[in-house]
């Protein structure tokens, strides 16, 4: 059964390459900005990243970023009416 499907699917591939619709993976070598580097050597514009501006790549970022995670580290929990209400909640409230 499964060679059944596996058949139809890899067709259904074959179709959607062969009429341009098959979306190939972009791999990205760079920092997201307004500009990329991708894997394979070319230097594009970014135009679908929320990085549009390069922020995220500004050193007083960096440096921020890190000094937070010193601080309060890294880790996905709950809802704050679960887990609590960290003090740095009520300092950017």
């Amino acid at each position: 059964m499964y060679g059944k499907i596996k058949q139809h699917l890899e067709s259904e591939l074959d179709q959607i390459r062969h009429a341009g619709l098959f979306k190939e993976e972009r791999v990205i070598s760079s920092r997201q900005g307004g500009e990329i580097d991708l894997a394979d050597g070319k230097h594009v514009l970014n135009l679908c990243a929320n990085n549009y501006l390069g922020l995220s790549g500004r050193q007083e970022l960096v440096e921020a970023a890190k000094q937070g995670l010193e601080r309060w580290g890294y880790g996905l929990s709950s809802v704050r009416f679960i887990c609590g209400t960290q003090q740095l909640h009520k300092v950017l409230e």
